[in-house]
Order: C-alpha cells, then structure tokens, then sequence
C-alpha cells in the first residue's frame, strides 16, 4: 500500500501570475481609458464587432434529394455563414482598440479640439459635400431617387448663406437633366380611377413627384427673389441674386415646362423697379434672349402680355430699356400680317379658288377617295404626335404680341409719357412695316400734336418733367425733357412709317398731310445748328443701360449699333429727318419733290453748315452732294448758281418760319463761297462734289 500510494502522481496546482505584474503591464491604459472614457463612442465600436449566430436555432429548410444510395438531407441554410463566422478571426476588446486608437491618434491642442468655428467649417462642409452627393444620385437614377428632391430642398432651412445659394444653385442642375421636353398636364379624377399597367403607373408616379418637388422649387426661388430671408442685409441681397440667377437660368433651359409664369414674375418683378443694377440687366438680357430664340411664340406672348400689364400698372414709370426689350421678338423678321393695337388684317385670299376643268381632273374612285382621307387625316395626327412647330399657331401667338406691343405704344404717344418717348418713336420706326392704314392715321394724328406742342411758344427748348413715384416720393430720375429732340424723332418715325406702307395712294386716302413735318424740319434746322451739345448724346453712357453715345456721321455711311435705342445725337437725327424728306427710299421717288421745298432745304442746309462743328459740316454738305448726284434734283436746284438762269421777283427771306413764304429763287448761293474756303479739308472736298454735280447738270 506504501508502495502504490507513493507511485501516485502529485497533484498540480494552477498557479497565477504574479498581480503586481499584470497591474504594472496595464496601469497605463487604464489611466488612458478614465481620461478619455468620455469621448470614446463605445456603442459604435460594439455594433462593429462580428456576431455569431446561435448554431442550435438552425434548421434544415431544403427537401431532401434522392440518390441512387438512398434518400440524403441537404445542408443547413446558415451553414456557410457559419463557417465565416467561425474562420473570423478573433474579437478584440474594446478596451484595448480604444487604447491602441488614443496611441495612434495625433496630439491636437484642447483648444483646438474644442474650437466651435473649426467644428462648424468641418460640418459646413460635410452638409454641401451631402448636397453634391444628393445631385449626384439623382440625376444617376431619376425615377428611383426622385423622392431625394424633398431633402436636397431642406438644406435651405439652413442659416448659412453659403449653404443656401448652394442649395439654390444645385437643384437646376437637377432639373435640367430630368426635365421632360413636353409639358405635364395636371391629373383629373378619372385620370386617377383609370387602370394602369405597372410601367405606366411608375411613369404617373414619376411625374407628379417631379412636378410637386419642381412647383416647391419655383415657390423657394420666389420667396428668396422677393427679400423673404433671415439674416442681414447683405445675406438677403446675395440670395436674391442667386433666385434672379436661378429662374434666368430654368427660363431660358426649360421654357417649355410648368409654371413658366411663376419664372416670369419673377423676372418682370424686378424689370419693375427704378434701380438698374446687375441683377436687372440679367432680367432684361433674359428676356431679349427668350425673345429671340422662341421658336412657337407661346412663352414670348406670355413674356409680352405680362410686360405690358406691367408697364401700365406703374404708370409708364419704368426704365426705357424694358420697353425696348419688344426691339427683340421674332415676329419683327418672321409676320408678314400689317396690324394695329386691335386688330390684324386678314391675308388676302382668293373667295373663289378657280377649280380645275374637268379635263385637268384626275379620276378617282371611291375607295381611292376614301383612302387618301384616311391617309390626309393620319398625317395630320402624326404631325399633332411629333410636335411640331405650326405656322398657324405661330402666326396667331405672333398677331396678339403685335397687337400688345402696338397698344403699349399708343398709350404711352398719348399719354405723353416723356421719359418713355425716345423709345416709343424708335420703336415704332421698327414696325413701320407690320401698321396698317388704319392705325397709321392714328400714329400721325398723335405725333403733329406732339409736334403741335412742341412748337408752342410757351414751350421751351428743353423742360425738366417733374413727377411722383409709385409710393408718392417726388421722382428725380427722368432726363430733361428735349423738345427738339422728340419732334425730330416724330418726323423720322413718320417718314418711317410712311415708306411701310404699301403705295402713297393710301396715305391720301385718309388726307394725311405731311408737309407739316416738312416745314417744322425747316423751321428748325438753323436754330439747332447753333446748339453747342448738337454732338453730345441725350444721355450719359451707363455700362447697366441699353444706351450709349455715338459719333456725329452720316446715316449713308453706316447705321447705329443694333442694341443702342434712343441713344443718337441730335446731329445724326437731323441727318436722318433730312434723309427721310430729301432721299426717300422707295417706293417714294426722290425726283416728286416739288422745286420750292428742295430749294428752301438747299438754302438752309448751306446756312447751318457754317455754323456746324466740322465732323458735323462733313455730313450734312455730304448728303447735299447725295441729294445733287441725282439728274432732276440737281436741275431743279442749279438755278441758284447763276441768276442769269431764273426767272423771279421778290425778296429772298430765309428768316421766315414759313417754308412757303421764303421766296428762295429770288436768292443766291452765296455760303458755297465760305465752303470753298472751309477751315477743314474734309468740307471743302465735299463741296466740290457738289459743285461738280451743278456743273455737269449745266451742260
């Protein structure tokens, strides 16, 4: 037995490391899990550990194959992942991640830990890093993220303005891409109860969203463009620049789509206003460009009607360059209809189409008949499916802007709108080919009573028209009122409208007179040319403004800039009324001026060269020697030179305001001596063309 006990085998113990070394191999990271305990996400970290799956809960859920062996059980469903879970390699504590994290975690200062504006720069750019993010899956897959377009939306409740003019900005990227090319109808309620297959309905749904989210879109940009916006105001000003950008840009991208006109008030809202900065020259510039590239005239007769509603809603208290924003619209080149402020003349066409003989008639049965219906009437629905631009309805939108432009004018002539009035007579020189007969009369009726005014002696030269704003305030932002100005501008737009119409046969059909356009021109012309500023433009050049100023020259040598309205000097407007009544274009003739009249302009226009500057000299002698390159004028005028060839009694009298009653074959040409000897090269060479032309009509 003493034997057996002592070959048993002793006993082993489990023996512990030493404590005080485990503890000395961990005080430091415990010292380091305390102090930083508060700042560690331990929730996170748990959440990003694997899992393991209970094995017990598992359970074949595969039918069993049979073989040639028997029948045999198939593998668990889980099993795979199982044999993941157990090949994962082991977990590490959380304690031990944290504190190896803190170990490999740069030094950064507490006070920049802790700072709130660095904290805020960092979230400020995660937030538009998430609107970028946000533009990007969308337009990726449009019917899928369309519901993203209503949280791309909430970044704008932010207060930073950055993140608001982002937030802005990027959504018309995002409608540019997916915006359809046809316009979304509003669903009815049998719309709503029709039965749809599943790619139509998704098609429905898609839509809708698009429009819903696209409608909250215009309403932001409204309320952001009309100053509806915390903070101050320099914050509020930037965001209603962007919304002015923003619907310039959806306008001008998609002016096809819904809520054109919500776009549109925005644009006219601000053309409203007195103050001509930048963001009212990107509303106008807009506009021109909308003008000009509508194709069908349905957004430019929206754009137009608005325009005018506008403009007589704030009684004509606008800035000139909105109204020649009309200078821009297609129907200028493209209507061939005259018209008025009412109506639109019809095309003339034949009441009675002369039908071929019946030798001519090409024989058709009745099937045949019937078929070539049928074929007229499916490509008159092919044409309605491809959407195609019609004439006729292009040709009506066109006819209604016509009609609203030809009314804004009228309205302004009569109410005497003076700083509106350049612009007016301008414009309606531009349409001088679309007037009818009838509403030509009335133009000329309401331009001799301006010149009427004009020529009052009670009225001055030039006036300051003084006036109130809309809100009563007294209004110090009208240019001086140019009396000579304007009745040069009248007797152009007359002449102009004058050479529109289609014979001269209707202007005496309704006993229009134009001489007195003629004499007030004579009555003039001297006067004027003693003005010091005849050089100088109406108005100072402003880089916001469509005006700007131009040099004195001839209208034969070339025309003004196309987006410079109103802005010529008085030389170049007299240039021009002389042109107008000396050498009109056709279909008047130059040779029907009557001897009297041709010889009293010759006398004044020599006068007034004497007292001109020398560019403006250079040009009116110039369009004398125009005037005299033609045979029968220049033989009606050479009689001046030389009194041994006119018969004649009486006195000559060029001091009379009358143009019948100067009496200019009772006097000579004796200014042409002065020319001769003309300080200025440039004149004495054009008086020698002139005296060249007399010679040669002598012979």
């Amino acid at each position: 037995m003493a034997t057996h006990a002592s070959m048993r085998a002793v006993k082993r113990q489990k023996v512990s490391p030493a404590r005080v070394s485990q503890d000395t191999g961990t005080s430091t990271v415990n010292e380091g899990f305390l102090h930083h305990a508060s700042k560690w996400n331990l929730e996170q970290d748990y959440e990003q550990r694997p899992r393991k799956l209970d094995k017990k809960g598992k359970k074949t859920q595969k039918l069993p194959i049979r073989t040639s062996e028997g029948w045999v059980e198939q593998e668990a469903v889980g099993s795979e992942e199982e044999d993941e879970q157990d090949n994962a390699p082991e977990t590490v504590p959380v304690e031990d991640h944290v504190a190896k994290s803190m170990k490999d975690r740069p030094t950064v200062p507490p006070s920049v830990e802790h700072d709130p504006n660095t904290l805020w720069r960092q979230q400020k750019l995660e937030i538009m890093e998430e609107i970028v993010r946000l533009q990007r899956v969308i337009n990726e897959d449009p019917e899928e993220n369309i519901g993203l377009l209503k949280k791309l939306r909430s970044m704008t409740k932010y207060s930073d303005c950055t993140i608001k003019e982002l937030a802005l900005a990027v959504p018309t990227l995002v409608f540019k891409h997916i915006i359809p090319g046809y316009r979304i109808r509003p669903l009815s309620e049998e719309d709503m109860k029709a039965k749809l297959s599943k790619d139509v309905r998704k098609l429905r749904t898609f839509e809708q969203s698009l429009v819903t989210g696209y409608q909250e879109y215009v309403g932001d940009l409204t309320n952001f463009s009309q100053g509806r916006a915390t903070g101050s105001a320099e914050k509020i000003a930037k965001l209603k620049s962007r919304a002015i950008q923003c619907s310039r840009d959806m306008l001008l991208a998609v002016p096809h789509f819904n809520f054109r006109r919500e776009l549109l008030t925005i644009l006219i809202g601000k053309l409203s206003d007195r103050n001509v900065d930048s963001d009212f020259v990107i509303c106008r510039e807009t506009l021109e460009q909308l003008f000009r590239d509508d194709e069908d005239g349905d957004a430019s007769l929206e754009a137009v009607l608005m325009l005018a509603k506008m403009i007589k809603a704030r009684n004509y208290r606008v800035d000139e360059s909105v109204l020649n924003t009309f200078l821009h619209l297609r129907l200028l080149s493209e209507f061939s209809q005259k018209g008025s402020s009412t109506t639109i003349d019809d095309e003339e066409e034949d009441d009675y189409p002369q039908r071929k003989s019946k030798k001519k008639r090409e024989f058709r049965t009745k099937r045949l008949r019937k078929q070539l219906r049928e074929e007229k009437k499916l490509r008159k629905e092919m044409n309605e499916a491809d959407a195609a631009v019609s004439h006729e309805d292009r040709d009506k939108n066109q006819a209604e802007m016509l009609k609203a432009v030809f009314l804004t004018y009228l309205r302004i002539l009569k109410a005497g709108k003076q700083n509106l009035m350049g612009a007016v007579l301008e414009g309606l020189a531009k349409y001088s080919h679309l007037v009818n007969q009838g509403f030509f009369g009335d133009i000329i009726a309401t331009l001799e009573e301006l010149i009427r005014q004009a020529e009052e002696p009670s009225q001055p030269n030039s006036i300051t028209v003084s006036g109130y704003g809309a809100e009563g305030t007294p209004d110090e932002e009208f240019p001086t009122r140019n009396a000579t100005r304007e009745s040069l501008l009248c007797v152009i737009t007359a002449f102009a409208l004058l050479r529109g119409q289609d014979t001269f046969e209707a202007v005496i059909g309704h006993n229009i007179h134009l001489s007195r356009l003629s004499s007030h021109l004579y009555r003039i012309l001297v006067p004027l040319a003693l003005n010091p500023d005849i050089e100088s433009s109406a108005r100072p050049a402003s880089p916001c403004s469509s005006t700007a100023s131009s040099p004195p020259t001839s209208p034969a040598s070339g025309s003004r800039q196309h987006n410079k309205v109103n802005a010529d000097t008085s030389i170049v407007l007299l240039l021009k009324a002389l042109k107008a009544i000396l050498l009109p274009p056709p279909p008047a003739n130059p040779d029907d001026i009557t001897r009297d009249t041709l010889a009293s302009f010759t006398h004044q226009i020599l006068l007034a060269a004497l007292q001109l500057p020398a560019s403006s000299a250079n040009a009116i002698v110039k369009l004398l020697k125009a005037v005299t390159a033609r045979k029968m004028p220049a033989w009606k005028v050479a009689e001046l030179w030389n009194t041994e060839e006119r018969k004649g009694d009486g006195v000559c009298n060029l001091a009379t305001d009358v143009m019948q009653e100067s009496n200019p074959h009772a006097g000579t040409v004796w200014e042409g001596e002065l020319l001769r000897m003309h300080y200025d090269p440039r004149v004495r060479e054009e008086w020698e063309g002139v005296m060249a032309n007399i010679r040669k009509v002598r012979k």
